[in-house]
């Protein structure tokens, strides 16, 4: 029997580097829902009173009011008073914008590899990287049950605080989980770690059974809890000072949670605040796309795709798929497979997945995957694999 442990974090939409992600991406969605061919790379940071956005953005086609923007964002947050360290009405909002470097601008508008046939040839990737997907069937949602359980517990986190349930709740949060797995599965819920920021006259006795009866036992199933399940409630004893007054923030610090909780390799790109010609995101989405089709098709339990990219050219200079031993055909066939089925460069990845639309906040809270609504969560490629799989046999 192979006993081992695996742990995952997620955070909520109050965590100071959240705050940031989420402005990033409301600046994103207003600029393209005015001008979907717009280039914008928006970094954001945040500290005590202050907001800072830079960056580079092109577009003639739209004005965005980016301190009302900033503002509203950080309302719906819910840091809404001046007693929580951060406040919407009264903190600095200070912008520094430029415009996408012409050099840049050359490669992504004209790919340095087309032939000038193909539409799909026309626009080149916006920098070179390395990008992951991941899909397992551990859950419904085709995702590790450890990163799946942590962003349960912080949307929770959440729901409570902004349903008036749990009303000393701040919007500052952190979960951890950590899940027991024997042979490859995933059996039991080992640790919970949950911090929550909360109001200074409430007492960690109530904190802790409050948090263990209203958030931890409805976010997680209870199948996965037993009396060995360790659970840890705020550990330092106090959580009052949190949100940028209690660390600041900054956009791209939460890539793991973002994406699979630990589970894949990063390529160390972030997503908030980048227009999809920026494949650090939209070749994340179209791996993550691919590897849930594949999963989804039963030709494997587990699947992670590399992708890489030279910066202004179409097409991408690798392809690398894993397994790990759970397919029914080899991974060198299943590389083959994804080339025939799916088109990997960015202006087909763009349109394939509508990306050009204003969907990006919904995104930068409780993980870029393994939650409906977006493009890439769909299963629809999954026959187009099962035949192409049957060719090649």
């Amino acid at each position: 029997m192979d006993k081992r442990y695996f742990t995952s974090e997620s955070v909520t939409e109050g965590h100071p580097d959240k705050v940031c992600d989420q402005i990033a991406d409301a600046i994103l969605d207003d600029i393209i829902a005015g001008d979907s061919s717009a280039r914008v790379a928006v970094e954001v940071c945040a500290t005590t009173g202050m907001v800072m956005v830079f960056g580079e953005v092109s577009t003639e086609q739209h004005y965005s009011d980016i301190p009302a923007i900033v503002r509203g964002v950080i309302k719906d947050i819910g840091y809404n008073d001046s007693s929580l360290g951060f406040d919407y009405k009264t903190c600095a909002v200070i912008s520094s914008i430029d415009e996408q470097s012409a050099d840049i601008a050359l490669g992504v508008d004209d790919a340095t590899d087309s032939d000038g046939e193909d539409e799909f040839d026309k626009i080149g990737a916006g920098d070179q990287g390395m990008m992951f997907g991941y899909a397992c069937d551990e859950t419904e949602e085709l995702m590790p049950l450890p990163i799946t359980l942590a962003h349960a517990l912080t949307s929770r986190l959440t729901e409570v605080r902004k349903s008036g349930e749990l009303e000393w709740l701040r919007p500052d949060g952190k979960a951890q989980v950590t899940v027991e797995y024997i042979d490859g599965v995933p059996e039991r819920v080992d640790t919970v770690v949950v911090s929550c920021q909360h109001a200074e006259y409430i007492d960690l006795e109530t904190i802790e059974s409050e948090i263990i009866e209203r958030v931890i036992k409805k976010a997680i199933p209870s199948e996965y809890l037993d009396d060995d399940t360790k659970i840890y409630v705020n550990p330092t004893g106090r959580f009052v000072i949190g949100g940028p007054m209690g660390d600041s923030g900054v956009t791209g610090r939460k890539i793991i949670v973002d994406t699979y909780g630990g589970f894949c390799p990063h390529g160390g790109g972030a997503f908030s605040g980048k227009d999809p010609t920026k494949v650090d995101r939209s070749a994340s989405y179209m791996a993550r796309y691919i590897c849930k089709n594949l999963v989804a098709s039963g030709i494997c339990r587990k699947a992670e795709l590399q992708v890489a990219y030279a910066i202004g050219m179409a097409h991408p200079v690798s392809i690398y798929v894993n397994t790990f031993g759970t397919g029914i055909v080899d991974d060198e066939t299943v590389a083959k497979v994804v080339e025939e089925v799916f088109d990997l460069r960015p202006k087909a990845i763009i349109k394939n997945l509508e990306l050009n639309n204003p969907i990006y906040r919904a995104t930068s809270n409780y993980g870029h995957f393994g939650r409906s609504g977006f493009s890439w969560e769909r299963t629809d490629k999954v026959e187009e694999i099962k035949h192409a799989v049957a060719n090649m046999e």
